[in-house]
C-alpha cells in the first residue's frame, strides 16, 4: 500500500516541479510569465518597484521581458533581441514628473552622447501625459525596427535606432537606475 501511494505521488510531484508559474507578482501587480512579441516568446525576467522620495512612495511596477533570461544589466542593454518593459502605475504621476524622470534617466545612463538621440528623446517627451493608478506604459524593442511605445492599448509610434533603444533600457538597467530595488527586481533578484 505504501509503495502504491508513493508511486502514484511521483507524477504529481514531478508535475508540480515542471509547471511554470502562471504570472509574476510584485506590490499587488500581476504580469504574465510569457508573451508573444514580434514572433518571439518573451519570458518575464523580473519585476521591480519604482519608489520615489524619502517616503518610498510606490510609483510603478516595471516588468522586463526578454527572449533569454539574464541577470546582467549591461548584456541586456547591448543585446540585439526582442525585449519589452511594461510600467504599470500605482499612483497618479503628472506629465512634468514623467518628463523630468526621462531627462534624469537619459542624463545618468545614456550609452551615447545625448545629442545623438535628442530627436528620439523629444518625440518620446511629446507622447507623454499624466498617468493614473492602473495605467500602463510599454516599450518594445524589435531589432532593425526600434522601440515602439504604447500607452495603454494606444500605439504612439516607433523610435528608431539601436543607440536610442540601448539608452532607453539603460534608464532602468544602467549604472544609475531610479532606485536600486527597481533594477534588482527587473534582473530577477527578488
Amino acid at each position: 500500500m505504501r509503495r502504491t501511494t508513493f508511486l502514484t505521488m511521483i507524477p504529481i510531484f514531478l508535475g508540480l516541479l515542471a509547471a511554470p508559474a502562471l504570472a509574476g507578482k510584485k506590490a499587488g501587480i500581476t504580469m504574465p510569465d510569457t508573451m508573444e512579441v514580434a514572433g518571439k516568446t518573451l519570458v518575464l525576467n523580473g519585476m521591480g518597484l519604482r519608489e520615489a522620495t524619502w517616503l518610498n512612495v510606490d510609483v510603478y511596477v516595471a516588468g522586463l521581458y526578454l527572449e533569454k533570461v539574464s541577470s546582467d544589466g549591461n548584456a541586456i542593454i547591448k543585446s540585439d533581441q526582442v525585449k519589452r518593459i511594461i510600467l504599470r502605475f500605482k499612483r497618479k504621476v503628472d506629465e512634468s514628473d514623467i518628463l523630468k524622470a526621462w531627462r534624469d534617466g537619459f542624463k545618468n545612463n545614456a550609452t551615447v552622447q545625448l545629442s545623438t538621440i535628442q530627436p528620439q528623446m523629444e518625440k518620446l517627451d511629446s507622447w507623454m501625459q499624466r498617468f493614473h493608478d492602473g495605467d500602463t506604459l510599454t516599450f518594445t524593442y524589435v531589432p532593425g525596427k526600434g522601440v515602439t511605445v504604447h500607452i495603454g492599448t494606444e500605439r504612439k509610434g516607433t523610435l528608431e535606432g539601436e543607440e536610442f533603444a540601448q539608452s532607453l533600457f539603460a534608464i532602468w538597467l544602467g549604472p544609475k537606475p531610479p532606485n536600486s530595488g527597481l533594477k534588482k527586481g527587473m534582473l530577477g533578484d527578488h
